[in-house]
């Protein structure tokens, strides 16, 4: 198993957000710690871009002693598979944004505990389609093969952007199955614990100092637990839960509707 955290310091809305401090250290080294207190992993690396303004992003996972690979800014699909390739994995390729630096390990392991559990009987598995989880504890494992084809096959900028698309758009020719929260709750449009924009730091922040000196291992559970006792800290982005990249590509996407997103 391979782990791959695609991270870079552009960005529009919030310019370099994985330096961004959280008690002490770099966003993106908090998230790293968080996924590598999954069980199921193996290797993790981080996955950026080899363009010039994400040397100090290379130099800072050196300095912590992360694995980085560099390819294509704009093509993560490849990004993914030549990392994939750099590494030697030939079997399954766990896919991870870096805005997830609140991302609860447990969820990670139970996706990629399904997936091992059910080998060879699915292509791709997720926690996204549908979502029902919090959003930011986004989790996709594929097997390389699958990567792959999606890598040779995939044609439309939306499925080279975003990776996995090519996937739960095909459900005809990939074999998929989703993990959906063991509560039958379905909070991913109204609990945002992903980072896009600077309130969104605001809440993150305000969750670390709130829980990691006296846990540093905390998970979901304590985070909801939280924010049933700060609601100050679940409103400081609260208007922005259920804003996602798929409001821009609803006219493209068959299996997304504007139930699954929505405008800032």
């Amino acid at each position: 198993m391979l782990t791959l955290i695609q991270a870079r310091r552009g960005s529009s809305r919030l310019p370099d957000k994985v330096s961004l401090d959280l008690c002490g250290q770099p966003l993106l080294v908090r998230q790293v710690e968080r996924v590598q207190q999954a069980a199921k992993v193996g290797r993790v690396a981080v996955i950026t871009t080899d363009e010039a303004g994400d040397d100090a992003l290379a130099a800072l996972c050196a300095q912590h002693g992360i694995a980085v690979f560099r390819g294509s800014a704009l093509d993560l699909l490849d990004r993914h598979y030549q990392a994939a390739r750099h590494f030697g994995e030939t079997e399954a390729v766990v896919k991870i944004p870096s805005d997830c630096p609140l991302i609860d390990p447990a969820i990670i392991d139970k996706v990629l505990g399904y997936f091992d559990a059910t080998q060879g009987q699915y292509d791709f598995v997720s926690n996204l389609h549908p979502a029902t989880y919090p959003d930011g504890n986004d989790v996709e494992v594929m097997t390389f093969a699958a990567l792959e084809t999606a890598w040779r096959e995939a044609r439309r900028p939306l499925e080279r952007e975003h990776t996995t698309p090519f996937f739960w758009e095909n459900p005809a020719r990939f074999r998929l199955a989703n993990v959906a929260w063991e509560t039958g709750l379905d909070y991913s449009m109204s609990h945002r614990l992903t980072i896009d924009y600077p309130a969104d730091y605001d809440f993150i922040k305000a969750v670390y100092e709130a829980l990691y000196s006296a846990n540093p291992r905390f998970g979901l559970g304590d985070i909801l637990a939280l924010l049933k006792q700060r609601p100050d800290i679940y409103a400081l982005n609260a208007d922005l839960a259920g804003v996602n990249w798929y409001r821009n590509h609803l006219d493209e996407l068959k299996t997304v509707d504007s139930a699954q997103t929505k405008a800032k």
